[in-house]
């Protein structure tokens, strides 16, 4: 790229830098990102304004070319990778702000099982649909999932699998929750490549999750759905 053609992100107006944003986003291009950022934040925007109509709109095209297979993992990878650029400046502010949470999710793959790249595209995605995610890692006993729900009281569980062999511990899992009355309080969702929707629907699990752009959309319904429901119950009460 010649000289002359280079792109100097503070000289453009809030609409193209945004724009571009998405575009550097798209690319995985993280320091341009985090530049991009700090400019926003220098002209006032609010940092929840930022996370939404620039990252998350970002991430959101990226979500859906990764579904109808324009992505592959190395890109969007690399988006999240940038994305988390952005969010690592916006956090600290996001926090002080109180700005609205999409919702909470803890994930984490299970027992016996080390495979980490679709659940780390799935927390990474999460988060850059506003969602607050805890990652638990790899090889998860139902202890660790369970004492992670009783600390962080997260709207959704996600669990991964890679193994066949691995695939049954999410039944122990969620019949665990079920036991200990409390599989209601959470969304559960489940995802890996030897899982299908039967299988899902089989051990009891809300829904099965086909990569992670179908995770986010599925999170974002299931989340609102809950939040309805609540919102009617609160109704029925006062009135």
């Amino acid at each position: 790229m010649a000289d002359d053609d280079e792109i100097i992100l503070s000289e453009l107006e809030d609409d193209d830098l945004v724009q571009q944003m998405m575009d550097d986003l798209y690319d995985g291009m993280k320091a341009e990102i985090e530049e991009s950022v700090n400019i926003l934040l220098e002209r006032g925007w609010t940092p929840y304004d930022i996370l939404t109509k620039a990252l998350v709109a970002g991430m959101t095209i990226v979500g859906h070319d990764f579904r109808d297979g324009i992505l592959f993992v190395p890109e969007v990878l690399l988006a999240a990778n940038a994305m988390k650029g952005g969010m690592a400046i916006l956090k600290p502010l996001l926090t002080e702000t109180g700005a609205p949470k999409m919702g909470k999710m803890v994930i984490g793959t299970v027992k016996g099982d080390i495979h980490d790249i679709g659940k780390n595209l799935v927390g990474m995605m999460m988060e850059g649909a506003g969602f607050e995610v805890i990652d638990l890692g790899i090889n998860n006993a139902v202890e660790s999932y369970l004492e992670a729900m009783e600390a962080e009281q997260p709207d959704i569980l996600g669990m991964s699998a890679l193994l066949t062999t691995t695939m049954p511990y999410m039944k122990v899992v969620i019949d665990t929750l079920v036991e200990k009355g409390i599989r209601d309080d959470y969304i559960v969702l489940v995802g890996g490549a030897p899982l299908n929707e039967e299988f899902g629907r089989a051990i009891g699990a809300d829904a099965y999750c086909r990569d992670a752009a179908v995770a986010v959309e599925t999170a974002k319904e299931w989340v609102a759905r809950k939040h309805n429901r609540m919102a009617g119950m609160q109704q029925a009460a006062a009135g």
